[in-house]
């Protein structure tokens, strides 16, 4: 032995060259998919405050948004849709002319090589901002479950290559993937928002889809955020009901959720970077306080460490443009 240490892992770190060369995790513009939130109306751009550099466009915002999000080679958009109208039912969200129906058929039109994801909930068309119809004050859970399948049918119709419903509905998985099949939509795929937490980081989210609910909470079918082994058996419910991939909603405060999901299934497994967790870093690197390029960059790829395929970010072009 020449000397001590004999064993140096700082060799391998002097160089960017060295670094890049025996990186574990890499994170690629493949592994991004970009939320985009659909409006009424024609040259509609409205930004959401609580959100820099997000925006509620109209149909065709959305389509150009997409087509820069495809440029820069962010292979997959997420469409939430805000309608004019709302009532107890939702009704809007199956509309054949809804907002997301529109934006799916002019984005498969002008993008066909896109992936177009919507997602599958009726808060944003309920008048009370509940994820489901109501029975009294409670959401009624089997009731809601053909209105979602109306709404994924509906999208799937439009061209939607993948449905993701993300209202916590027992049993909807199932439902879906039956409606789906029965209106000859076999090859449309279900991501499910299998392990979704009534968490505090949704705020901003809901500025932008103008979801809040009118009174009360979400408790009573999110996910109480102590629970890890009960995220694991709704992830096992949703892929035995036919869903293609699962969601672990919101991503930084759950990293150790989404590492046993991936380990325990093997299954594609997405991350939803939320509005919350966005809006705290672009705060504070808006005061000073972080390196927002860092700091986002950092935080995307502790989530693919941690075991996800995919990432919704909304910072997903801000990553591409730096790659």
């Amino acid at each position: 032995m020449s000397g001590f240490p004999v064993i140096r892992p700082r060799r391998l770190r002097r160089t960017p060259a060295l670094r890049t060369m025996v990186r574990e995790t890499a994170l690629t513009t493949d592994d991004l998919v970009l939320p985009l939130f659909v409006v009424p109306g024609e040259a509609v751009r409205r930004p959401v405050a609580s959100m820099p550099g997000v925006d509620q466009t109209s149909v065709d915002g959305v389509v150009r948004d997409a087509e820069g999000a495809a440029a820069l080679g962010i292979p997959a958009v997420l469409l939430f849709g805000v309608p004019a109208e709302k009532d107890e039912t939702g009704s809007r969200s199956w509309a054949e002319d809804g907002v997301v129906q529109r934006a799916v058929r002019e984005l498969k039109r002008e993008l066909p090589e896109l992936v177009v994801i919507t997602d599958v909930c009726l808060c944003e068309y309920t008048s009370h901002g509940h994820c489901g119809v109501l029975a009294g004050a409670e959401v009624d859970n089997d009731a809601t479950l053909e209105l979602l399948a109306r709404q994924a049918v509906s999208h799937a119709r439009a061209g939607a290559d993948i449905v993701a419903p993300s209202d916590m509905m027992d049993g909807r998985v199932g439902a879906i993937r039956c409606a789906l099949d029965e209106a000859g939509f076999a090859a449309t795929a279900i991501l499910s928002y299998a392990a979704k937490f009534a968490s505090a980081f949704y705020g901003p989210f809901r500025d932008a889809a103008e979801s809040a609910p009118a009174f009360g909470d979400r408790r009573g079918y999110q996910m109480d955020p102590g629970n890890v082994e009960e995220a694991l058996r709704e992830v096992r419910l949703d892929i035995a009901e036919g869903a293609d991939a699962v969601m672990v909603k919101p991503a930084l405060p759950y990293l150790d959720v989404i590492h046993r999901v991936k380990r325990d299934t093997g299954y594609p497994v997405c991350a939803y970077h939320v509005s919350g967790e966005f809006a705290a870093i672009m705060a504070a690197a808006e005061r000073g306080w972080l390196d927002e390029a860092a700091a986002m960059r950092e935080a995307l790829l502790s989530i693919k460490r941690a075991g996800a395929d995919l990432i919704v970010s909304y910072w997903a072009r801000q990553f591409a443009r730096t790659v």
